[in-house]
């Protein structure tokens, strides 16, 4: 007799568990509390879907047990998921260790998971609000307003609030919760952060090379080196993106949190100051701050501070006040807490026959394609085991 599947959430997660499940010959049910799956899909990459790396490693994700995305990992590889997307009919586009699909489309991604799911016989449930789960006499009880699922396995992959794509919310957490779960507190990651210290407002729409590091109550925790945008609020970019799940929840533990930025990281003070004064015997004729024309932009010149603007340049201090909320982050750092799940096989281990799959569970990668990674790679585990109990 087949195994009757349910999955809460019809996300990336979701769809990939789904279809692992009904490939085990399981009997696959999608409950989507949005009138569409997948939604969120559409927003990756910026609209290009970057399907994931080849630079997979654990460093490149945030968890209280790094031993759990170790297991996870040696069991879906990036070569895994160029398998699987190529098997349905998705072209990988390499670019620097970043895959996306060939049609530069997110979309397309979204439409071959869904066609996939059609094939396996999947059935999706949508504008489905989950009341509550219970597990009775052996059945996972799905309560709708108007009707209850009776399952074998159920896999749990409701993803969070972060991002403003409908359906992004945090309602799986109670759900989570009333089963007994610790859910440790989902916040923003992947997320410009808003910042004093210096006047923002004066270098509003700037984008500049620089290296930013995050001190956590005066302790250097991590550094990152990119592009940076400078916001009237404080500060964006890729560099700091990685480092905003740290600093977000340092705030939210009461510590201080504060980046320091370098305005010219391929070069020392000393060879900052070789070449100002290089500068200055070049063109004598300019005052300080024209001596810096043609290599800083004039929004950066114009906040140059009397006596040693140099030592500025190489240290402007920032204090993080807060961060963009959880609409505008990419993911969100918290989730289910993973000492409380397998990490072969992403069962409960508080309930049989529970999983969960993708960003719901306290696991968030850093950008490059690695938040996806985990989805496709927890998706497939918790589908294929579902069906196997």
């Amino acid at each position: 007799m087949e195994k009757q599947v349910y999955v809460i959430g019809g996300g990336a997660a979701g769809l990939v568990a789904a279809i692992a499940a009904a490939r085990h010959n399981a009997a696959v049910t999608i409950l989507e509390h949005e009138k569409k799956s997948g939604q969120k899909i559409l927003a990756t990459g910026n609209g290009k879907c970057n399907l994931g790396n080849l630079d997979m490693h654990a460093d490149c994700y945030h968890c209280q047990d790094i031993s759990f995305v170790e297991q996870v990992l040696a069991q879906w590889s990036p070569k895994d998921t160029m398998n699987f997307f190529s098997h349905l009919g998705i072209g990988i586009k390499e670019r620097n260790g970043y895959l996306y699909p060939r049609s530069e489309q997110a979309a397309s991604v979204r439409d071959v998971l869904l066609m996939e799911a059609a094939y396996r016989k999947v059935k999706i449930k949508h504008n489905c609000v989950i009341e509550s789960v219970k597990q009775l006499d052996g059945k996972w009880n799905i309560q709708t307003p108007g009707w209850i699922y009776k399952g074998d396995s159920l896999i749990i992959a409701t993803g969070s609030a972060a991002s403003n794509v409908p359906g992004a919310d945090d309602s799986g957490y109670a759900l989570i919760r009333e089963l007994g779960h610790n859910v440790r507190q989902p916040l923003p990651a992947l997320v410009p952060l808003a910042c004093k210290g210096v006047n923002t407002s004066k270098w509003a729409g700037l984008r500049i090379n620089g290296k930013v590091k995050l001190l956590i109550d005066g302790e250097v925790c991590d550094r990152q080196t990119g592009e940076l945008q400078l916001t009237d609020y404080g500060i964006s970019g890729i560099p700091v993106f990685q480092l905003s799940g740290a600093a977000v929840r340092a705030l939210y533990e009461g510590k201080k949190a504060e980046l320091l930025v370098d305005l010219f990281p391929d070069m020392s003070l000393s060879g900052l100051e070789q070449m100002m004064e290089q500068r200055k015997q070049d063109c004598p004729y300019k005052s300080e701050k024209e001596q810096f024309v043609g290599i800083l932009p004039d929004k950066i010149i114009a906040m140059l501070p009397e006596g040693n603007p140099l030592h500025w340049l190489k240290h402007i201090q920032l204090t993080v006040t807060d961060s963009k909320s959880l609409h505008y982050a990419q993911v969100c750092s918290g989730g289910v807490d993973v000492s409380q799940i397998d990490g072969n096989t992403m069962e409960s281990r508080l309930w049989s026959r529970l999983y969960f799959a993708g960003e719901v569970m306290d696991v968030d990668g850093i950008c490059g394609g690695y938040n996806l990674h985990w989805a496709w790679a927890t998706g497939h585990i918790a589908g294929a085991h579902s069906a196997q109990v």
